[in-house]
């Protein structure tokens, strides 16, 4: 009788695609020497995972260079924090490169609330001020620490994660991720203010309190679509 059962796997190849799996869970590798974003193309019925390449001969410096993290963002919220994206939208050169970059800034005693990115690591590094940091595993273990000037944390793909600001006066990070696009969802946000809504019953069943309290707690969070 024919043996119809494959062959197994030879070890090497077995070693050879887990370590290509965590490569295939960033951003695609880029397939030309540039990309550069062509926004304008979004307007037509074309729709890609990621923004199509401007024609060479339409590119310029220009779309390579961004002064947008050179000024302080807006602290006067209600979290005491402003997040400013170097990301693929603000800045085209950076399609298919896989990277992107942003800068936080924290009023004094501010918070960056709890929130994920889920398709990016982001390091932080601190350029002025202390913060009081950590991020959570799926375990429901809290890693945390405080980093000051000077000083580097990183926070793994996916989990997650805040910053608060230890002090009296301004604090200010720059974050670097590995996507062109991380994507943020603050946990607050995305369960409280969701378009449409996130059931009450669901809310109140999940954090052990009234639907009294969930309608309170969702009227500070007011849908942004």
């Amino acid at each position: 009788m024919a043996n119809n059962k494959l062959p197994a796997l030879p070890l090497a190849a077995v070693l050879l695609l887990a370590l290509a799996a965590p490569s295939l869970a960033g951003d695609p590798d880029m397939l030309q020497d540039i990309c550069v974003a062509d926004y304008k193309s979004l307007n037509g019925p074309l729709r890609l995972n990621g923004f199509p390449c401007k024609r060479p001969e339409n590119v310029t410096a220009d779309d390579f260079f961004s002064g947008v993290l050179a000024s302080p963002g807006d602290t006067g919220n209600a979290a005491g924090s402003a997040v400013t994206a170097a990301s693929v939208e603000r800045l085209p050169g950076l399609n298919t490169l896989g990277v992107s970059m942003a800068r936080i800034d924290y009023a004094p005693w501010g918070v960056n609330p709890p929130h994920t990115h889920p398709r990016a690591t982001e390091v932080i590094f601190v350029l002025q001020g202390s913060l009081d940091v950590g991020f959570l595993t799926t375990a429901n273990r809290l890693y945390a620490r405080t980093v000051c000037s000077g000083e580097v944390f990183v926070f793994p793909r996916g989990l997650v994660h805040y910053q608060r600001n230890n002090g009296a006066t301004p604090a200010a990070v720059i974050s670097a991720f590995d996507s062109q696009l991380p994507g943020t969802q603050a946990v607050a946000q995305t369960l409280f203010g969701a378009s449409p809504a996130v059931p009450t019953d669901v809310l109140a069943r999940a954090f052990q309190i009234d639907a009294g309290l969930v309608e309170a707690i969702k009227s500070k969070f007011p849908p942004k679509y």
